[in-house]
């Protein structure tokens, strides 16, 4: 009996697929899913491409010192199979190198496109390629980036640590670096969309220092997460195949900002990429494996709202136009530029940025958009607050879970939210579980209630 049972998990495990995506999203846990696809389906989009993928799995996310993980102890159970400490990439809490999964597929002959809405030196994508002891070394990681052979990166560029000369292993400005390393660079979207398949090329794009704008601001001259997986495909497949990781980054971000409009447009916007991959999938039934998966949850999102008496409305969040955080810009500069300007010369802006009504007519009477007299009074005192911070001169915090410098943007979305029946519980990572969906050769593997670890042990068996 014995026997028979581990013929069956070599026999699971006999053929590597030549083609395999991992799709990542950050922050990304059933909630983000399920409202983004409930937003899909009332718009007529229907579900999304992530969720039809036949194979299910919960995911359990916790590090190895924390039951809430951080994004890279996360990234480094998904990529290199072990459980490591908070704050680690690619180490054993005990400092010893692990080996990631796309360095096995590159071992294996396959090539290796690392792609992100964020900075390619960020966590997520980091944990496939980087090994040190602490992720905010960002010089260093881009060093290991450089180091590690891959054909195709693409993302955010390296914060404002590449060219780092207090570093301890300073060597130089990092993209200096790699092209006299042989990789060539592109910084807008033109460049990077003359990218060809060429043996023995590598590639990197660089969109922005901190990464992509959201979805929901559009992303000017810089390539969506589907156009990176399109361009990726280009120029990575060949006779021995590829491995890509690619990352919907900023659902976390929008997240921990606890916008449910924005977040929601990221998850929509990594599923289009997931989209790339499924019709890839269909053209290569055979030797194509698509994996999507969350790296933890941020926000503690729920859909269901004690205000709107445990109804839904999530087509609401349709009317907000503006991330929050390019909105609270706006705001800043407004007052700025004109210290003294009311609350009712603001109140248009408010209304074309998140669909607040603030007229109180027949006609918007039974509108569920329409501001209550206790909201308006709220979204106004946050608007003093913001005039008064300015006046002070005083900076925004970046820290999670406290309270806000500047307010009114953050009134506005929570606002909506509210209304749409949208509730978060907090402003950082929770501890649930995500959710892995699969398709293709080894996709059954991907079932029942599996540690994040296992994502990457069972990808390296197939090699």
């Amino acid at each position: 009996m014995v026997s028979l049972v581990a013929g069956l998990v070599v026999s699971a495990y006999s053929a590597a697929p030549k083609y395999v995506f991992l799709f990542i999203g950050d922050g990304m846990s059933t909630p983000q899913r399920m409202v983004a696809q409930e937003f899909a389906e009332a718009s007529g989009h229907g579900k999304l491409a992530m969720n039809l993928l036949p194979y299910q799995s919960t995911t359990r996310t916790r590090a190895a010192n924390a039951i809430i993980t951080d994004s890279a102890a996360a990234a480094t159970a998904i990529a290199c199979g072990e459980k490591t400490n908070n704050g680690m990439l690619g180490v054993a809490p005990d400092a010893t190198r692990l080996e990631s999964v796309a360095e096995v597929a590159h071992k294996a002959g396959r090539r290796v496109g690392i792609m992100t809405t964020v900075t390619i030196v960020h966590a997520t994508p980091a944990g496939f390629y980087a090994h040190r002891t602490s992720r905010g070394r960002s010089y260093q990681i881009a060093l290991d980036l450089i180091n590690s052979g891959f054909e195709f990166f693409a993302g955010g560029g390296v914060y404002n640590k590449f060219d780092d000369r207090k570093d301890s292993e300073y060597k130089g400005n990092v993209f200096e670096l790699a092209e006299k390393a042989g990789i060539r660079l592109a910084r807008d979207k033109a460049t990077f969309e003359a990218f060809t398949n060429q043996s023995g090329a590598r590639y990197w794009g660089v969109f922005g220092d901190n990464g992509l704008p959201f979805a929901i601001d559009g992303y000017g001259d810089a390539p969506s997460l589907a156009d990176m997986t399109k361009k990726a495909i280009d120029v990575l497949d060949n006779d021995k195949g590829f491995f890509m990781m690619c990352e919907g980054g900023k659902v976390d971000y929008a997240g921990h900002a606890n916008d449910a409009a924005t977040s929601l447009r990221e998850v929509l916007a990594m599923d289009e990429a997931v989209k790339v991959a499924v019709a890839f999938q269909e053209r290569h039934p055979a030797d194509t494996l698509i994996i999507t998966t969350g790296d933890h949850e941020t926000g503690g999102l729920s859909m269901g709202f004690a205000g709107t008496g445990g109804k839904f409305y999530v087509e609401l969040l349709a009317h907000q136009k503006v991330s929050a955080e390019v909105f609270n810009q706006r705001i800043r500069v407004l007052l700025n530029e004109r210290p003294d300007v009311s609350f009712e010369e603001v109140m248009p802006m408010v209304t074309a940025g998140f669909g607040l009504i603030f007229e109180k007519t027949p006609e918007t009477l039974k509108n569920p958009l329409r501001l209550h007299q206790p909201e308006i009074a709220d979204l106004r005192n946050c608007f003093e607050s913001d005039r008064a911070a300015i006046k002070a001169g005083k900076s925004e915090t970046t820290a999670h879970d406290v309270r806000r410098k500047y307010l009114f943007a953050a009134a506005c979305k929570r606002i909506l939210a509210a209304h749409a029946g949208v509730g978060w519980s907090s402003g950082s990572h929770t501890a649930l579980p995500t959710l892995t969906t699969a398709k293709g050769p080894g996709a059954e593997n991907f079932i029942g209630m599996l540690e994040n670890c296992d994502i990457a042990r069972k990808l390296k068996a197939m090699y």
